[in-house]
C-alpha cells in the first residue's frame, strides 16, 4: 500500500502579525531551533512516510531554503520517494493563485497521482504536534474508508474554531460542519486527512465545478462528501497538537515547552524532530547571570546580571548585562541592551533592543511583538500588545517622525 503525503505549506498566517510580512507560516521559527514545517515534516519521516509533496505560495523562499533537497529529514531521495516542492505556475491557458486548499491540490492533481499512490494523505504545514500517521493508516483500512479525519477533543469554546464532527458508535462521520456556532459536539477535524486516490480526485473534480464553493477541504470538500454518503471515518487522537495560527497560541505553544514537565517534549528521543541547522558554537553563560525554566539555543550570550525566566532563546541571541526577559520568545540573532525588560514579547530575527529600553509587561495578557530587523533606541517603553513594524529605524520612535511601515 502505497502512500504519498501532501503538506499544504502555503498559507500566508497574518494572524501571526509581524513574523510573517517576510516568510510564510510553515517557514517561522519555534523553539529555538526549528521551523514550524520541521513537524510535520518530521512526523512523515518517523512514520515510514517518505513520499512528500509540498504545496507552497506566499513568500515561499525561506522554507524552500530551508529544506533544500530534504537531506535533514533523510528525504534527498528521486527513485523512492523524497521531498518535491511545488508552487503556483502560468500555463498558455489558465494561470491563477491557489484559491484555497483544495484547489491547490486540484491544480497540482496531476503530479499527485503520478506513480499510482494508493493513499493520499494531506497535512497542513503549520501545526505542532507528534504523531505516528500509521496507525491511522491502519484504521482507514481497517474500516475500508474512502476518507479518514483525524480528530480530537476541544473544549465547547472552542468549537467555532474548528470543523466539528457528528459520528456514531463505529466513528462513521454523519456531519462535518466547519466553524459552526453553538455547536452540540466537541470533536474536531485536525485537518488531516487520508484519501482513497480514486475518492480524492472524484472530490476535487466535483469541487472544481460549483461556481460558490471556495475550493477549502473543510468549509466544501468535507461537508459535501460526508452529506454525499461516502464512507468518511474520524479517527480519535488524543496527544498534544496545536494550530499555531495566531500569535496567542504561538506564544503559548512555546510556553507548553517550559512546564515541568513540559506539555510537549521536546526531549523525546523515540520521535526525534529533525530540522536544517546552521553550526554555531556552544551557549555562554556568564558569571552570575539567573536562567530559570527556558530553552536556550547554540550560540546564545547571557551576560552577567541577566535574568531570563520562562523564554525561549534562539542561535546567537546576545542577553546584556542586567537585562531582564521573562515569557518571551527571542529568534534568531536578536541583541537586548543592557538594563533592558522584555515580558511577554516575541521579537523576530535581528531585533536590537537599546540599553535600558521597556518592552511590554508582565502582568498584561497582550503579547507586544516586534518585526525583523527592528531596532529599538536606548530607554524606549513600547506598550503591551504594541507592534512594531518590520525594519523599523531608530528615527521611527521620535515623537515627531512619521509612523514606520512595513516593507
Amino acid at each position: 500500500m502505497k502512500t504519498r503525503a501532501v503538506i499544504l505549506a502555503g498559507g500566508e498566517g497574518s494572524r501571526l502579525g509581524v513574523l510573517t510580512v517576510k516568510r510564510t507560516k510553515p517557514a517561522v521559527l519555534f523553539a529555538g531551533k526549528y521551523r514550524i514545517i520541521d513537524f510535520t515534516l518530521s512526523n512523515c519521516v518517523n512514520s515510514g512516510v517518505f513520499d512528500v509533496m509540498l504545496l507552497t505560495q506566499y513568500r515561499p523562499h525561506s522554507l524552500i531554503e530551508h529544506i533544500g533537497v530534504g537531506r535533514p529529514w533523510d528525504l534527498d531521495r528521486s527513485l523512492t520517494g523524497g521531498v518535491q516542492i511545488y508552487q503556483p505556475y502560468q500555463d498558455r491557458h489558465d494561470s491563477d493563485w491557489y484559491r484555497g486548499t483544495a484547489d491547490a491540490v486540484q491544480q497540482n492533481f496531476s503530479f499527485v497521482k503520478r506513480g499510482g499512490p494508493d493513499l493520499i494523505l494531506i497535512l497542513s504545514g503549520d501545526h505542532i504536534y507528534q504523531m505516528d500517521y500509521d496507525p491511522m493508516i491502519e484504521f482507514h483500512l481497517d474500516q475500508e474508508a474512502e476518507v479518514t479525519i483525524a480528530t480530537l477533543r476541544v473544549k465547547p469554546e472552542e468549537t467555532h474554531r474548528f470543523g466539528i464532527l457528528d459520528v456514531d458508535a463505529d466513528y462513521r462521520v454523519r456531519e462535518f460542519i466547519e466553524k459552526p456556532t453553538g455547536a452540540s459536539g466537541t470533536l474536531a477535524s485536525m485537518g488531516i486527512y487520508i484519501f482513497q486516490r480514486e475518492a480524492l480526485q472524484r472530490a476535487l473534480q466535483t469541487d472544481a465545478q460549483q461556481p460558490d464553493s471556495t475550493h477549502d477541504f473543510g468549509t466544501d470538500i468535507m461537508p459535501r462528501i460526508v452529506a454525499g454518503g461516502a464512507r468518511v471515518f474520524a479517527f480519535p487522537y488524543s496527544g498534544y497538537w496545536v494550530d499555531v495560527g495566531t500569535l496567542e497560541s504561538y506564544w503559548q505553544a512555546h510556553m507548553d515547552l517550559l512546564g515541568d514537565p513540559p506539555r510537549f517534549d521536546l526531549n523525546d528521543r523515540s520521535w526525534v524532530v529533525h530540522t536544517k541547522s546552521e553550526e554555531r558554537p556552544p551557549m555562554t553563560i556568564h558569571s552570575g547571570a539567573v536562567v530559570r525554566d527556558s530553552l536556550i539555543a547554540d550560540g546564545a550570550v547571557i551576560r552577567s546580571g541577566a535574568v531570563v525566566e520562562r523564554s525561549v532563546l534562539s542561535p546567537g541571541v546576545h542577553v546584556g548585562s542586567g537585562a531582564h526577559i521573562n515569557q518571551s520568545i527571542l529568534l534568531t540573532d536578536t541583541h537586548v541592551g543592557a538594563d533592558a525588560h522584555v515580558q511577554k514579547a516575541v521579537l523576530d530575527k535581528i531585533v536590537r533592543v537599546g540599553e535600558r529600553s521597556q518592552i511590554g509587561t508582565r502582568d498584561d495578557a497582550r503579547i507586544t511583538t516586534v518585526g525583523k530587523a527592528a531596532q529599538v533606541p536606548p530607554e524606549t517603553i513600547i506598550a503591551p500588545g504594541d507592534e512594531i513594524p518590520t525594519d523599523t529605524r531608530p528615527e521611527a520612535f521620535l515623537a515627531d517622525a512619521p509612523a514606520a511601515s512595513p516593507t
